[in-house]
């Protein structure tokens, strides 16, 4: 398997992401793909609260297809902010008056209206098409730490066909639904959680996890205050069987981590605290 590197939600940390990308010999100091045939996983949330959501969209649109050049592959996951994002523009002309709230909701989430402002109808599609779970080697590759997931189908293909679908629809019944169903967190780390992520790997064909939404200090009930010291590090847990990689970036200065995954779980950090 070649190199297999995994980022969490960047939430429009662009100047971080290009750091840290750059620091594993992803992308050279212009921003192009030099990762050569490494696979490039980004687990979706690229918008809102942070400097430059547009930025990180057109960044990942462009190392996607830079990469099969080199003979490397990115993936990129649709997040729920990406699809709130999506509810709070494609419902606008329908409901201008925003009585079904999707543009309320987006933004009392962090929605930025500089966000909306740098992405155009292509970059919508893009969005759109984004899918939901992904396979690589044995990882199964997923925004939320969600059971949601086994409810939209049996196999990552019928899940990403079912998504796909909704988000080519305006009814507004499918949409609420699925923002909703975002807001169920913590499958595999509340109790029963470990055979809450052996359900989703046996489904799915996989033998471990990797999700983001959920950050990791959270995950470590350290969300009083926060990362303590540095970047922190991704969490291994649920019997080894889930991986979490959202750092918090776009919360805290010193938050922001990336990582190389290998058969058994971690093989590399790179981290925020590396800048000079």
């Amino acid at each position: 398997m070649s190199e297999l590197w995994v980022v969490g939600d960047i939430h429009g940390a662009l100047d971080k992401l290009r750091f840290m990308l750059r620091s594993a010999g992803l992308i050279d100091a212009q921003g192009a793909w030099s990762g050569r045939d490494a696979h490039l996983v980004f687990l979706g949330d690229y918008l809102d609260r942070g400097p430059d959501g547009a930025g990180v969209v057109h960044l990942v649109q462009a190392l996607e297809a830079q990469a099969p050049q080199d003979g490397g592959q990115v993936t990129a996951l649709l997040g729920n902010h990406e699809v709130m994002f999506l509810a709070a523009m494609r419902f606008q002309a329908q409901d201008p008056r925003d009585c079904l709230g999707f543009y309320e909701y987006w933004a009392q989430n962090g929605g930025l209206e500089r966000d909306a402002a740098g992405l155009d109808g292509d970059d919508l599609a893009w969005l759109s098409a984004r899918p939901v779970l992904g396979r690589a080697g044995p990882w199964l590759l997923m925004h939320a730490d969600s059971r949601m997931y086994l409810r939209l189908g049996g196999a990552v293909e019928s899940v990403n066909a079912r998504v796909t679908s909704l988000l080519s629809e305006l009814n507004a019944d499918a949409w609420g639904e699925f923002l909703n169903s975002f807001t169920e967190r913590h499958a595999f780390v509340l109790a029963g959680g470990e055979e809450v992520a052996a359900r989703t790997l046996r489904t799915f064909g996989a033998l471990r996890l990797v999700h983001g939404h959920t950050p990791v200090y959270v995950l470590r009930d350290e969300h009083l205050h926060g990362p303590a010291r540095g970047a922190g590090m991704p969490l291994l847990y649920a019997g080894n069987q889930a991986l979490a990689m959202d750092s918090g970036m776009a919360y805290y200065e010193e938050a922001g981590f990336i990582a190389r995954l290998s058969t058994y779980g971690l093989a590399e950090v790179v981290s925020v605290d590396e800048r000079a």
